[in-house]
């Protein structure tokens, strides 16, 4: 099983990747989100913040979304996720609310920060063992890829720090 979920963390995590890609082509910031249950793919997203003029449509929170609407329920149950970055404290809290099983992510909020990002020094993993959560994370998945993302970012003309 441990094999499997890998293999399904890499295809999800290259969905994410390229998810952020394409957010990037439209002026969007360097994160993306993808989530798979039951082995399929149900949602993937990059964030939409300056597009919707929304602090809160990070890539994991639109994918949330959309992976609730498709399977119209608010728990996604055994859930495998692929992030670009660390879960900020606001989407570690909403994937424990939506009781995700696994989290795998590549860049962390230090590297997220040094390319410019006002993020909060809270560790994805330091939530999840004051909240008692159970959600299962994965780190450093993908590291070179997903904190590519993030030298793109800065070298881009559009980018937009928030």
């Amino acid at each position: 099983m441990e094999k499997q979920n890998h293999a399904l963390a890499t295809v999800l995590m290259m969905a994410a990747i390229e998810s952020a890609k394409q957010g990037m082509a439209q002026g969007q910031s360097p994160f993306g989100c993808a989530i798979s249950v039951g082995g399929q793919i149900i949602s993937v997203s990059h964030n939409r913040v300056v597009q919707d003029t929304d602090i809160t449509a990070h890539a994991e929170i639109n994918a949330i979304r959309e992976a609730c609407q498709k399977v119209t329920n608010i728990f996604l149950t055994d859930a495998i996720v692929a992030s670009t970055c660390e879960p900020c404290p606001m989407c570690m809290a909403a994937l424990h609310w939506a009781r995700v099983k696994e989290v795998y992510y590549g860049a962390s909020i230090s590297d997220a920060a040094q390319a410019g990002f006002n993020e909060l020094q809270l560790s994805a993993a330091d939530l999840v063992k004051q909240g008692q959560s159970s959600v299962i994370l994965i780190p450093d998945f993908m590291k070179k890829e997903c904190t590519e993302l993030f030298d793109l970012w800065v070298s881009s003309a559009q980018k937009q720090v928030y």
